[in-house]
């Protein structure tokens, strides 16, 4: 393990916890999918992708606890923290109002991660790239299958075509808080542990907007602001209700054993 001053392992504690928080509640949001999608494949695809994701999360939630000042474990940090404790980006707690929200929101959170996963690959710390090289791996898989559902919705009917729509123009405004840089990463950064967020944008920008246009969906006009805040603990009321489901049974039974 590597040695951190008091400083820096508070910047990793929260930057960790970032990724992990994205993860689960992403996972969580994928997982009520489970006996609903709209065929069965997709059904076994969905939970097997939540899966991925919420494995993703506990291998980031076990290296935080490292560097967490109140000795938490993995699942108290997923279980016992109130929303404004999160650290996810609002993007990965919006809600499954249909099928092609979901679709939307794994497309544009996958076109983020598979590069973000590629660069934390290279960190030099090398607790925290192992697990991002093993997340690239999966997430590749992610941004694959949700790419052609994406075509698949776009240029499939009509209606399928108007509720992918209806999606990205909403979505459109959750989609610039990944790529935020704040001065604590900046000092990351600069020790060559984690990647520049910011530069990851056009990247983005390449695998997004030509699928979109093959998929005959309309690039939304920016917004006049963009959604911010999820790495600070602001975030919207639909995740305090996931939490509650969540969270419900180790709250009620918080010594229970398996």
């Amino acid at each position: 393990m590597a040695e951190f001053d008091v400083k820096t392992r508070e910047l990793l504690f929260n930057y960790i916890l970032g990724i992990a928080d994205d993860r689960l509640i992403l996972g969580h949001r994928l997982s009520e999918w489970c006996g609903h999608a709209p065929i069965i494949e997709e059904d076994i695809a969905m939970a097997n992708i939540a899966l991925d994701c919420i494995g993703e999360a506990d291998a980031f939630y076990k290296l935080a606890a490292t560097f967490d000042t109140e000795g938490r474990s993995a699942d108290d940090l997923a279980f016992l923290r109130d929303s404004t404790e999160f650290r996810n980006v609002q993007l990965s707690e919006q809600p499954n109002t249909d099928f092609a929200w979901t679709i939307a929101r794994q497309f544009f959170t996958d076109a983020f991660y598979v590069p973000f996963f590629e660069e934390l690959a290279k960190s030099s710390y090398e607790e925290l790239a192992a697990p991002g090289a093993k997340a690239l791996k999966e997430v590749k898989y992610h941004l694959r299958h949700s790419r052609e559902w994406i075509l698949r919705l776009g240029d499939g009917t009509e209606e399928s075509n108007s509720r992918l729509q209806d999606a990205v123009d909403n979505l459109w405004m959750y989609t610039r808080e990944f790529f935020e840089f704040s001065d604590s990463v900046k000092l990351l950064y600069e020790l060559d542990i984690v990647p520049d967020n910011s530069a990851l944008l056009e990247k983005w920008k390449e695998t997004v907007l030509p699928v979109l246009k093959d998929a005959l969906i309309t690039i939304p006009e920016d917004p006049p602001y963009f959604a911010t805040g999820g790495r600070n603990g602001l975030h919207t009321e639909h995740l305090g209700h996931l939490l509650a489901e969540m969270q419900v049974l180790p709250r009620t039974y918080p010594d229970a054993k398996w």
